[in-house]
């Protein structure tokens, strides 16, 4: 069953739901093109021992099966030592969903068919989120996937436990594969179910049969299941440039398992090195709650309370799909993140609410640090605890495009054990040219932080606010939350002043090179010297952690010089190919 072309021939005779396909192995481009042509676009290409998304490929139209079929047979070759393919129609395209039935079978003819986990947040093939229940699922309809799922496994006597996949929407579910191994996502389905997979597994494989009081529960009704379970799953990649690979060492690494209804799955620890020859994940992050609104709240404090160090992760893209209206009200396909994200991912954007709570955190923690080096300096050292706690401070936000004036007026408003400010944001429109709007006051209550702690939560109007000490900068802090970061500096009035007659940086203009946006071996550069190219034209094609990714050009050139070979391993923005 892990080889897609015999499983396929297996699940039609158990009397699985199954897509049109090719039944055998497709040989090369022109045969490809063919059996396109015959079961109808768009199609979807297939490693025959793949797996994770990799070796896969979707077509729409003949155009793009070409390119499509020979990265994904290329893939297959590096990633499983296996080059076979398959071909199928995409089944489900524009609002499919993916679903897939957990399986425990033993040696005495029995299968436990568990609650199904929807897998349909994916990029690139790969699953981002998984969650279970599903809430397409009716107890009808879970009722004949778990009756199909366990039909395949009886019908080639499956021991151990295994996942059959399915593709689904409104109308019906067709099969995908049989995952014969214990998955990645497992433990939403041990959240909810109670059911521990691996202790099964064991007992299984020791020649136990499964216990009767669980072949005995209707796992098809919610009755039988423990709320709702949703598994993140962390990545060593950047968002903000598309998803590619990121390594280095994890210079700091704390994960959130003190908190309630938080499991955490992992094989590193702080000092670890991500590297580009091996799958990106970091971790599984799971949380678990009563409904599902509950574990989409745990999951998104968990994130914010999640330290990663060292590299670049999609912490902040695992947010902002949490808090995505579209997510929340569980509207949900294949196609949901290239729908929702058809220019890519440019970051969170914080309210002025929360940024407000930000720089009130970032000014005690600034008093609280020149207090420490003013004690430990034995009465000398920095001054500003000592001279200017209560005096206003000018907070500046990122690259000072926002500036606030910051007064401590606690000993007016403030009860016992919280501090209050005033924050008056001010407007410059040049040198001694300063408007101001209407003054906020905030009230705060936060314990003291200390020394090389990574996180920091204080309570406004009773609720909790968690940051993250991001970094130190010269003149404040770089502090983050919600996956989102801002650089926050203080200043005094007059430095505030004088820095409105400093001159902008200049930007480098690198437009006219190719520059390789991940660390990876490049495998091809497809163009010569004096060569003429196209906007969108493939000009080379860098493979990281066993993906390759096609680098084209932007915009029409004539290429100058070519600055690396193929079988170079690359460094981030390390020129490939430099343009007239």
């Amino acid at each position: 069953m892990g080889d897609k072309i015999m499983s396929m021939r297996i699940a039609q005779e158990a009397g699985v739901s199954c897509a049109p396909r090719y039944d055998g192995e497709v040989d090369t481009v022109e045969h490809a093109k063919e059996i396109a042509n015959d079961v109808g676009y768009p199609v979807i290409m297939k490693a025959s021992a793949g797996g994770g998304g990799k070796g896969m490929r979707i077509a729409w139209k003949e155009s793009e099966l070409e390119e499509g079929f020979n990265m994904a047979r290329e893939e297959a070759a590096a990633s499983f030592g296996d080059d076979r393919m398959l071909i199928q129609r995409y089944v489900c395209p524009n609002g499919g969903r993916h679903i897939e039935i957990q399986l425990v079978g033993d040696n005495h003819g029995n299968v436990l068919a568990l609650p199904e986990r929807e897998c349909s947040i994916q990029r690139r093939n790969q699953k981002v989120i998984e969650e279970s229940p599903s809430l397409l699922m009716t107890p009808e309809t879970r009722k004949a996937m778990q009756e199909q799922a366990a039909s395949l496994a009886l019908k080639v006597g499956y021991t151990s436990a295994g996942t059959v996949e399915f593709i689904c929407d409104d109308d019906g579910f067709y099969f995908l594969e049989m995952n014969t191994r214990l998955q990645v996502e497992h433990p939403v389905t041990e959240l909810i179910s109670g059911v521990d997979l691996v202790e099964q597994m064991i007992r299984v494989a020791a020649g136990h049969p499964l216990p009767a009081e669980l072949l005995e529960k209707d796992w098809s009704s919610l009755e039988t299941m423990d709320g709702w379970a949703l598994e993140s799953r962390v990545y060593a990649e950047d968002p903000r440039r598309g998803f590619l690979p990121s390594i280095g060492t994890l210079t700091a690494y704390d994960e959130p398992v003190q908190l309630p209804g938080v499991r955490v799955d992992s094989g590193i620890v702080e000092g670890s090195e991500i590297s580009m020859f091996y799958d990106p994940m970091i971790s599984k992050l799971c949380t678990h709650g009563p409904t599902r609104e509950d574990a989409i709240e745990k999951m998104k404090d968990a994130l914010n309370s999640y330290v990663i160090r060292g590299l670049n992760h999609n912490g902040e893209f695992l947010q902002d799909l949490y808090r995505h209206p579209r997510f929340v009200s569980g509207d949900l396909c294949t196609n949901f993140i290239q729908d929702e994200y058809p220019d890519g991912f440019h970051g969170i954007e914080l309210d002025d609410a929360a940024l407000m709570k930000m720089m009130v955190m970032g000014r005690m923690i600034h008093e609280q640090s020149e207090m420490q080096d003013y004690t430990v300096g034995n009465g000398h050292g920095p001054m500003f605890a000592m001279t200017d706690a209560v005096a206003p401070l000018v907070c500046s936000l990122n690259d000072g495009s926002r500036h606030f004036e910051m007064n401590d007026i606690t000993k007016e408003n403030s009860t016992e054990n919280t501090q209050t400010f005033e924050i008056t944001e001010l407007f410059s429109k040049g040198p001694n040219t300063t408007t101001e709007r209407n003054a906020t006051t905030h009230v705060i209550e936060m314990s003291t932080m200390e020394p090389g702690n990574q996180l920091a939560t204080a309570s406004f109007d009773n609720k909790d606010f968690i940051i993250q000490m991001m970094g130190v900068t010269d003149m404040g802090y770089v502090l983050g939350h919600s996956g989102s970061s801002c650089e926050i500096s203080f200043s005094t009035h007059s430095h505030y002043e004088l820095n409105k007659w400093m001159l902008p940086k200049p930007e480098v203009d690198n437009t006219k090179y190719l520059l390789s946006p991940m660390p990876g071996a490049l495998i091809s550069v497809d163009v010569e010297i004096g060569q003429e190219v196209q906007p969108g034209q493939a000009l080379a094609i860098v493979e990281a952690m066993k993906m390759q990714n096609v680098l084209r050009a932007e915009k029409k050139s004539t290429i100058k010089s070519i600055s690396a070979t193929p079988g170079d391993i690359l460094q981030v923005d390390q020129i490939i190919v430099e343009f007239e």
